[in-house]
């Protein structure tokens, strides 16, 4: 049986009380909300905080508020089977409950937050195992080791994202609101992750993920599906978000197409999106669009299922929520 390491729980009450004891304890802390990632990998001794700051009693990012006419801040604290299930999200930001709705399974999504899963460690096939697995290869670039050995002479870490909800974001166009000792900041989603498993999100040192900003909902269609071996509890192998926005004369003004669970970050299908803008709905326009998110799809070798089967699902999958929001 694998135990927890010793460690000391700090709970504070307050945002500004979390950023403080960060502060305080510098690299020896981290945040911890639903802990459904990071007990597992602290177990696993792939992190080993000596202190762990909980965000459970923090008062006020647990929440939905906004509509679809005037946007909406989704407070990182909000657990994933309330963004599920939330009416007003299903009928404006659909793809944000399609996402939460299929990320682990019931109980895990009634610890698990949204901020968690934005902020969720990268994951790769050797790096995900017990200590004395990765003892035995000596470690590996993302913890402890200086190889990567999904490809040995790589310079940095190729672990994969996998997140469900990231990809998301960057389709919607949303903004995260960061707080840490230098003050708060905000970004845009499809900056705040970098396409390195090692150094994945623009998070600095003692910020912490306070809360979500999607901007109005007006015209905007959106979904996501997801590609895993088992219809629950897997990670995503291949995630498509699809976010477009039609005009009065139905005619698509923009699309974003974005695709986790391939690479480190996100990737965004910048000519498949571009190629959509300023023409009307076809099924000859839908497959184009899809097809050219092929070539951008490299699918990195160290997760589960082939990574030629993941490319070609990706402009199969794109495809499908094109027809869902278009036709």
């Amino acid at each position: 049986m694998l135990r927890l390491p010793r460690f000391r729980y700090l709970a504070p009450r307050s945002l500004d009380e979390a950023v403080r004891l960060l502060a305080e304890h510098g690299p020896q802390a981290m945040l911890v909300a639903g802990g459904t990632d990071v007990y597992p990998k602290m177990k696993r001794r792939q992190f080993g905080p000596s202190v762990l700051v909980g965000l459970a009693r923090v008062p006020g990012l647990g929440r939905v508020e906004g509509d679809g006419a005037s946007g909406i801040a989704i407070g990182a604290l909000s657990m994933l089977s309330s963004i599920a299930t939330d009416p007003m999200l299903r009928k404006h930001y659909p793809a944000i409950p399609e996402a939460a709705e299929v990320i682990s399974t019931p109980p895990l999504r009634n610890m698990g937050t949204l901020g968690g899963n934005l902020c969720v460690d990268t994951r790769c096939t050797y790096y995900d195992q017990t200590y004395p697995w990765r003892a035995s290869i000596d470690f590996c670039l993302k913890k402890d080791g200086d190889t990567c050995w999904v490809a040995p002479g790589s310079p940095r870490c190729l672990a994969v994202s996998s997140s469900d909800l990231a990809p998301v974001m960057i389709a919607l166009g949303a903004r995260y609101e960061l707080l840490g000792p230098e003050g708060a900041r905000a970004i845009e989603a499809e900056d705040f992750y970098r396409d390195d498993g090692s150094a994945y999100i623009a998070k600095k040192p003692g910020e912490l993920l306070a809360r979500v900003r999607v901007g109005p909902a007006g015209g905007w269609r959106s979904t996501y599906a997801k590609l895993r071996r088992r219809g629950a509890f897997d990670f995503p192998v291949m995630g498509a978000a699809v976010a477009v926005r039609v005009g009065p004369n139905d005619e698509i003004e923009n699309a974003r197409i974005v695709v986790g669970g391939i690479a480190s970050a996100p990737v965004f299908m910048e000519e498949a999106s571009r190629v959509l803008a300023g023409k009307r709905p076809s099924e000859t326009l839908i497959r184009e669009a899809a097809a050219l998110t092929f070539r951008p799809a490299k699918a990195l070798d160290n997760t589960d299922l082939a990574p030629l089967y993941r490319k070609k699902m990706v402009p199969i999958f794109v495809e499908r929520c094109l027809r869902k929001l278009l036709l």
